[in-house]
């Protein structure tokens, strides 16, 4: 018995017909596998006489059928996510030197390196940044010393932008700060600043530079968050707190993009890093061995970043990947997520307590 499942895309395929059968339908039965044997018969009988025993076996083939049906709906999935990502829409050529990418927070950690990595490519690079870079800039590249979480600067700025490069195609907000402290002993004033640089000034910087990507129907908007924006740790909630708005404002950006602007070819990636060794983490790093979580170098961030933009691809990427689980968290039973944040939380807590200590042996 079968059924079908019609939904609408807009662009490429107006009308989609997916049709859907059930588990028993869709069994291949040992007669299914021997009728496919017989047709592979000649490369068979190429196989030792144990490999074309096991492969004549029932069990064997029902394992390799489910095994080739697992495998077969795994591609289907990457495939369709791929599309949805993509909004079904074909993109055109990647051309470095029509491209201007602009860039918060380049002067250190992670996004120096995505200016390193895409100037060497071609691409023009224009760094905002509150401080100023302490070293040579590649000849492709240029600096303007911006408060982002301020629209009048950000306002001024983009005059001077369009007048010398032109609208930038491609906005990487990338600047981002964290402190440590609980949330009865962080001072306000870092609260605030954790949210106007991590999620305030991704705001202003799309509602100054985004315009030109919806009239041209083309561009790329890249939102760095953290696998924060999965898991909440203590001690740093307001950071979770504000990377868990950096991801919802990706995904709302993208809802706009495509239903509000009908600008479906402007792509948008959302970057989950877990720790990265950069200046922002210098005191967890300087710790050593009490620091027991996997750190990873700016590098492989920014590799991630360059593809996307190079690709010219939508996407949302988990780093490392074999920490992508995290992205499920929240779809786990509360007892096993609270088992997941007190793991993560405990390692920072083990570490304050080895530091409070060294502290003391000092004194």
């Amino acid at each position: 018995m079968l059924w079908s499942w019609l939904f609408t895309t807009q662009n490429v395929m107006p009308r989609l017909c997916v049709r859907f059968y059930k588990p028993s339908d869709l069994t291949l039965t040992s007669h299914h596998i021997m009728s496919l044997l017989e047709y592979t018969q000649p490369a068979l009988s190429a196989l030792p006489e144990p490999a074309q025993a096991l492969l004549r076996n029932p069990t064997a083939q029902k394992t390799l059928a489910g095994v080739g049906a697992f495998l077969l709906a795994r591609a289907a999935n990457q495939f369709l996510s791929r599309c949805a990502h993509q909004n079904w829409t074909v993109n055109s050529a990647w051309k470095a030197d029509a491209e201007l990418v602009l860039l918060t927070g380049g002067t250190s950690g992670i996004g120096k390196q995505v200016m390193e990595d895409l100037s060497k490519q071609g691409v023009r690079v224009i760094i905002l940044d509150i401080n100023e870079p302490n070293f040579t800039l590649p000849s492709n590249v240029s600096f303007y010393k911006t408060n982002i979480t301020n629209s009048a600067d950000i306002a001024a700025v983009a005059k001077t932008i369009r007048e010398n490069h032109g609208d930038p195609t491609v906005l990487i907000n990338n600047a981002g700060v964290g402190h440590d402290g609980s949330i009865l002993e962080e001072p306000e004033s870092k609260i605030r600043q954790t949210f106007e640089v991590n999620t305030i000034s991704h705001f202003l910087m799309v509602k100054e530079f985004l315009p030109a990507m919806v009239k041209a129907n083309h561009g790329h908007v890249v939102t760095v968050a953290s696998m924060a924006s999965f898991v909440a740790l203590g001690e740093m909630v307001d950071y979770c707190c504000s990377k868990v708005s950096a991801l919802a404002f990706h995904e709302g950006l993208r809802q706009e993009l495509r239903h509000w602007y009908n600008a479906p070819n402007v792509r948008t990636s959302v970057i989950h890093p877990l720790w990265v060794r950069t200046p922002m983490i210098t005191m967890l790093t300087d710790q050593g061995s009490n620091f027991k979580q996997p750190i990873m170098t700016p590098q492989v961030v920014a590799d991630a970043i360059c593809k996307q933009i190079l690709t010219q691809r939508s996407g949302q990427i988990l780093l490392p990947k074999s920490q992508s689980i995290a992205s499920v968290v929240r779809a786990m039973p509360f007892w096993l997520q609270e088992a997941v944040r007190t793991h993560a939380s405990g390692d920072l807590r083990k570490m304050r307590l080895a530091q409070a200590q060294a502290e003391a042996v000092k004194n």
